[in-house]
C-alpha cells in the first residue's frame, strides 16, 4: 500500500509540475526531440535543429548544432517548426512564464523564471557561482549563444535567446532570453535579419 501511494504521488507530482516528458520525430529529417508538458502547453525540450533558410550552427560546427540546435534569423524561424508545431508568439511565452512564475506580468521580465527553466548542467559559472538552473518543468534551456547574419558568433555557454513569432514592425521582432548570471527571463526586441537566435517550438 505504501509503495502504491508513493507511485501515485510521483505521477501527480510530475503532472503538477509540468514534467510529463515524451518525444517525437520530425518527419522532415528524422531527428528526434524530447518534449515536456508544462501546464496546458507542450513544448520542445530541446532547441530546433532543422536545417533550412538562414540557419547556422554556432561557429559552423556540427557538434554545436547537435547540442544546442541551430541558430535562425526571424523569418526562417517563423517557418522552421514541423507540422503540428509553431514558433511561440508572445501569448505563448506569457502563458509559460505565468505557469512557471504566477506573479509575472505579460511581456515583461519574469523574475525567477529563468532558473526554473534552465538545464541543470551546461551553463558556465559566473564569479565562481553556477549558472545552471533547477529545470523544474523539463524545459531544459541551454545557452546556445547567438550569431550575426554576417557570420560572427558570441556567448555560447552563458547566453540563450529564443525567437518569438511576435514583432513590433517590419524590422524588429521579440525574443526571450536567459543569462548565466541572472535568474529571470527577459523579453527584448532585435533586428529580424541581423541576429540569429535559437528556436523552441510549441505544439499547436
Amino acid at each position: 500500500m505504501t509503495i502504491r501511494i508513493c507511485l501515485i504521488f510521483a505521477v501527480f507530482a510530475l503532472t503538477a509540475y509540468g514534467q510529463q516528458r515524451n518525444s517525437f520525430t520530425d518527419s522532415r529529417d528524422g531527428k528526434k526531440y524530447k518534449t515536456a508538458v508544462i501546464g496546458k502547453q507542450t513544448w520542445m525540450a530541446e532547441n530546433l535543429n532543422y536545417e533550412t533558410g538562414v540557419s547556422k550552427c554556432y561557429d559552423k560546427k556540427i557538434d554545436n548544432c547537435d547540442k544546442y540546435g541551430r541558430l535562425y534569423n526571424w523569418s526562417t524561424a517563423k517557418a522552421a517548426c514541423p507540422k503540428g508545431w509553431h514558433l511561440p508568439d508572445d501569448k505563448d511565452w506569457n502563458v509559460l512564464m505565468k505557469f512557471v512564475s504566477p506573479s509575472c506580468s505579460d511581456n515583461t521580465t519574469c523574475e525567477g523564471a529563468g532558473i526554473k527553466l534552465k538545464a541543470t548542467n551546461g551553463w558556465d559559472n559566473y564569479r565562481e557561482l553556477s549558472g545552471n538552473g533547477t529545470d523544474n518543468f523539463g524545459f531544459a534551456a541551454l545557452p546556445g549563444g547567438y550569431g550575426y547574419s554576417y557570420g560572427n558568433f558570441n556567448n555560447i555557454g552563458n547566453y540563450g535567446s529564443w525567437w518569438s513569432a511576435s514583432d513590433s514592425d517590419a524590422y524588429i521582432a521579440y525574443s526571450r532570453l536567459m543569462y548565466y548570471s541572472y535568474e529571470g527571463v527577459h523579453r527584448d526586441s532585435y533586428d529580424k535579419n541581423y541576429l540569429l537566435f535559437s528556436v523552441r517550438c510549441v505544439k499547436d
